[in-house]
């Protein structure tokens, strides 16, 4: 059976991103290994520590930076994070200073939110009913 293991978000700094991903969001540090001029940089939910790996992986190709400011320019997230209850997790994260460009909004099956990583890009947060 196929499952996902890493997938990645582009950053545009990678120690910005740990720290935001880490002190703001709650995930942990998982791998951090030089690669080159960057680092093989990965964090995981403590919920799940042997779960899937977020590669926070530097945005060093020239398509990346287009591809992100497109989707930021468009109002669309790069990706989506599950959580149990997306209206307390939104006042969590404003407490934090994170900056929503979408309040919870109510869709029926799912509510989602959506915040700026400060990295390039716009996530959501999700709740399935």
């Amino acid at each position: 059976m196929i499952r996902i293991n890493i997938t990645s978000v582009y950053v545009d700094d990678q120690a910005k991103a740990l720290a935001f991903y880490t002190e703001k969001l709650g995930f942990e540090k998982k791998t951090d290994v030089p690669a080159g001029e960057a680092r093989w940089l990965t964090v995981v939910s403590p919920a799940s520590p042997d779960g899937v790996e977020l590669l926070l992986e530097p945005t060093s190709h020239p398509a990346a930076k287009v591809y992100k400011e497109a989707l930021v320019a468009d109002g669309i997230p790069f990706t989506s994070f599950a959580v149990d209850d997306v209206y307390a997790e939104t006042e969590r994260l404003k407490g934090l200073g994170v900056v929503f460009t979408q309040d919870p909004v109510d869709y029926g099956p799912v509510v989602v939110a959506v915040f700026d990583d400060t990295c390039g890009n716009l996530i959501q947060l999700a709740t399935v009913k």
